[in-house]
């Protein structure tokens, strides 16, 4: 059953597209249109809600309530393209939801991008985001060739454990060393993504931290705003 656009919201400054899909089901997902002069980046939701828990994040809020199937993340970008009129060129699995918590279902929908019988995408252009989670990683990185985006948000594992209550399950400085044993110097690309919150991890300790605990690793990091979210005390430095 195709989903339907709940509400749709497009962005006066840069022309970024927000779609809130109602499925099947009546739960609702978000998806995001983005154009760069390279193309057209489409941000895919893996479940309806999240159990990761970060402090920094609405969609954990309510907690997780399903996995989606397969279909419901093809979906997305099937009629996402359909109602944009745009044709997509890169997928990023960074919307609502932990993909590693529903790593059967991601790996199926990608394979179906990928494959021949399928779309024969290029893994290439497609990015799947993870704050870490223990065994899952490493099956995703064995299984798949997709690129990899992991939420780091704070080097300190003491400290990001109380904005990531995934840290106390696969510290960040497991994923690191998991991530050593991968070849990304050739097209397979890593990157971290980092919040910058203002007085929390926006000092030269922090910096120093992270070139420590990624040294050697050939990976880029994606510095991403924050938009506030009510009740929680956290601001970015979007500067």
């Amino acid at each position: 059953t195709a989903p339907t656009v709940a509400r749709k919201q497009v962005s006066r400054l840069d022309g970024t597209v927000k779609y809130l899909w109602e499925l099947r089901d009546g739960n609702c997902i978000e998806t995001v249109l983005m154009s760069y002069h390279h193309g057209n980046t489409v941000c895919i939701s893996s479940q309806v809600g999240c159990r990761m828990g970060c402090a920094f994040c609405a969609s954990t809020i309510a907690g997780k309530v399903r996995d989606l199937t397969p279909a419901e993340l093809l979906d997305q970008v099937i009629f996402t393209q359909k109602d944009s009129g745009l044709p997509i060129s890169n997928i990023v699995l960074m919307g609502i939801g932990e993909p590693m918590d529903n790593l059967d279902n991601v790996l199926r929908a990608t394979e179906i991008l990928t494959a021949d019988y399928g779309w024969a995408w290029s893994p290439k252009r497609i990015t799947v985001s993870s704050v870490g989670v223990k065994n899952k990683l490493k099956r995703f990185l064995e299984e798949s060739e997709c690129h990899v985006a992991i939420s780091m948000h704070d080097p300190i594992p003491s400290e990001r454990a109380e904005l990531m209550p995934a840290e106390k399950g696969m510290g960040i400085e497991q994923v690191v060393e998991l991530l050593r044993n991968y070849d990304f110097s050739h097209q397979r690309r890593l990157s971290f993504e980092y919040i910058v919150f203002k007085g929390v991890n926006d000092s030269m300790q922090y910096a120093k931290a992270i070139i420590k605990l990624v040294k050697g690793l050939d990976c880029r990091f994606n510095l991403i705003r924050f938009h506030q979210i009510p009740d929680i005390p956290l601001q970015g430095v979007n500067d």
